[in-house]
């Protein structure tokens, strides 16, 4: 038996190799592995010349002076340049073929759709970004942005970039003590809003939930709503303002503001936390240029291609790969309102052939439930438009990676699994379609200009195969420039618990081709008679039966072994719970990973508390696997009847 180590520990084994499709490498921006080692190579020997040789690919009103000044933990980035995120989007397009390209093209719930331009969107911006001058907001100030996925969304934060506003979207569904909380960290001057939006058939109603936190918010001098849902509205006189009756008092005229390369683009804060809200700070140009490059390299863009990510604006993957990156790259993005099950659970593979979706982004946590609710709603349609499967959120267990690969994508779509975060601001590992072979559950390599590493908690690297923690080693540009009014805590948080490094807060291990495999966040790790493990690979573990649907495990205090291992699971829908059916499943775990990582208790349930953006929130059932009851915050949890089951399964 191993020895007892302060690191993480690795029990997953996985031994399938999947390379690029030759067809797919023969047309692919990057189609080998030679191409990628040549550019990371670059990158790592002169990393400001590579930096600034890609950053000629962005419009500036002004050449920066100096690439990089790094003061650790901060950077700065193409100092003395000049340059303006919305102009990059959309006016560099307006002069070629592209002003009547699709932009953006919108279906929400109930089925309507609308299509913009990227001459038609230009438009909207700029008359926007006028009635926000007009309502008296100037540069540097901040609006918060509480919307559902509607392109209205876009349209204000390309026009709060436009004119040097910084924006903050709050994710629709956050309750109104989540509005006021971000509203008053931020300081923001204005809310824009909709009367609704549209969830699983449901309205879910916005504007009164902005009343509320109005009440609070000293700071706001106005509020501008769009029309959704038609739903009856108090409009307060002086303060609430019509979207559309405002859009047809000025001009489409609005020229971009010639900004500084570190202006502050936006905030975003972290879900999931209790205590003060944690704004992350994103600035201008090296968020745009790790965003424009990742998007065009990761997802192979192509004039042609019909774009999909279906993440919510709400979050850091919305912000990233549904607005700045496409549209920088001047593609057209699918934006889609309401739920993947509603009116059926096929309405995402509906979406896929209708309108011939060509690149599909999506969550492991969305692909276990595909999986949960049955492959027949995919096989009804005709899903042959794919040509590149993507994953995002949180490492992807082998067996779903296994399904996206054959019942999704036919066996001939490569898949591309990527790690980052909201911190990161975009992607930092992950294949390169045409060049990079796969391995289902691997975010495989580090992209060119990424320094990563796997250390131990005294900042030693740990050897090939072990498990430790992941770190950043070098700054890169769209990293976060701090914790917004909070620059100690920004310290604190990612720069001070390996000193010398960013620390990613997730464990990982690398193997002997280089490939990083992500374990799940540290603060999931089982300490087990001295064991670390993560999370991540027991749960892949479970999932890896042909009755598991999903997995989430977590550690109860134990007298004997320190931490006991309980995992809560959801079965496949052919499947019914039984205590022999728990016996199995501890064989399964033993016979995969170790008896080590074997569960001492299994619990069945229908669902999983989650996030609204689909993460499962393990801190709610430590919680009640520890103690039966939850008392830390749930501001973030999607369905509320899901806790108050297990609760209720609890007693």
């Amino acid at each position: 038996m191993s020895q007892p180590t302060p690191n993480i520990e690795s029990v997953l084994h996985e031994e399938r190799v999947f390379p690029p499709p030759e067809d797919f490498s023969s047309r692919a921006l990057i189609g080998s592995m030679q191409e990628y080692e040549r550019l990371w190579q670059e990158a790592h020997d002169a990393p400001e010349e590579f930096w600034a040789r890609m950053a000629e690919e962005l419009h500036w009103f002004k050449r920066w002076d100096t690439v990089l000044k790094w003061e650790p933990p901060h950077a700065e980035w193409f100092v003395g340049g000049r340059l303006n995120i919305s102009y990059n989007c959309l006016d560099r397009h307006l002069e070629t073929w592209r002003r009547n390209k699709a932009a953006i093209i919108w279906e929400g719930e109930p089925g309507e759709q609308r299509t913009l331009t990227y001459g038609q969107l230009h438009a909207q911006v700029c008359r926007f970004a006028n009635v926000l001058k007009r309502e008296g907001v100037t540069k540097g100030d901040r609006v918060a942005l509480y919307m559902p996925l509607i392109p209205e969304l876009a349209i204000s934060m390309l026009a709060c970039a436009r004119i040097g506003a910084t924006h903050s979207v709050i994710f629709g569904g956050f309750s109104t003590q989540a509005l006021i909380d971000r509203i008053n960290d931020a300081g923001c001057k204005l809310v824009v809003t909709a009367d609704g939006g549209y969830r699983r058939g449901s309205e879910i109603k916005l504007k009164p939930a902005v009343d509320e936190a109005l009440k609070e918010t000293p700071s706001v001098k106005g509020c501008i709503v769009v029309r959704r849902t038609g739903t009856r509205i108090n409009m307060q006189a002086g303060r609430d303002y019509w979207w559309h009756e405002l859009m047809e008092t000025v001009s489409a005229n609005c020229p971009a503001e010639e900004l500084e390369s570190e202006h502050p683009l936006y905030i975003l804060y972290t879900s999931g936390t209790t205590g003060k809200p944690k704004g992350i700070l994103h600035t201008t140009a090296g968020y745009l240029l790790q965003t424009h490059l990742t998007t065009k390299w990761i997802f192979d863009l192509r004039d042609e291609d019909l774009y999909w990510c279906t993440a919510d604006i709400g979050w850091v993957t919305g912000h990233s790969y549904v607005v700045y990156g496409p549209l920088s790259n001047g593609a057209t993005a699918l934006m889609y309102e309401g739920a993947p099950n509603y009116p059926e659970a096929d309405r995402f593979w509906d979406i896929i052939e209708r309108h011939r979706v060509s690149i599909f982004y999506t969550a492991p946590t969305a692909i276990r439930a595909f999986i949960k609710w049955g492959e027949h709603w995919p096989l009804r349609h005709d899903l042959s438009s794919l040509r590149l499967l993507g994953t995002v959120g949180e490492p992807i267990n082998p067996e779903a990676w296994m399904w996206y690969r054959e019942i999704i994508g036919k066996a001939r779509c490569p898949i591309v699994d990527t790690w980052w975060q909201t911190e990161t601001g975009a992607i930092m590992i992950s294949p390169l379609p045409g060049a990079t072979p796969a391995k289902p559950g691997s975010a495989t390599r580090p992209l060119p200009g990424i320094e990563v590493d796997v250390m131990t908690r005294a900042g030693q690297p740990v050897g090939e195969g072990e498990g430790g923690y992941l770190v950043i080693k070098r700054p890169w540009p769209s990293m976060l420039r701090t914790i917004w009014g909070d620059d100690e805590r920004y310290r604190k948080q990612y720069w001070s618990e390996i000193p010398g490094v960013y620390f990613a807060g997730d464990g990982a291990r690398r193997d002997q081709d280089g490939y990083f495999w992500i374990m799940g966040r540290v603060d999931d790790v089982i300490n087990v008679s001295g064991h670390r493990l993560g999370t991540a690979e027991v749960e892949s573990a479970l999932v890896s039966h042909e009755a598991v649907a999903e997995a989430a495990v977590v550690a109860r205090p134990d007298e004997i072994k320190g931490s006991a291992i309980v995992a809560f699971v959801t079965l496949e829908g052919s499947h019914k719970s039984s205590d022999e059916l728990k016996e199995t499943l501890r064989r399964h775990v033993t016979k995969e990973i170790g008896a080590l990582a074997r569960p001492d208790e299994i619990r069945f349930t229908d669902a999983l508390p989650k996030t609204r953006s689909g993460k499962i929130m393990r801190r709610l059932l430590r919680e009640i696997a520890s103690s039966g009851s939850v008392a830390g915050d749930t501001t973030t949890l999607e369905d509320f009847s899901v806790l108050e089951k297990l609760r209720a399964d609890e007693e």
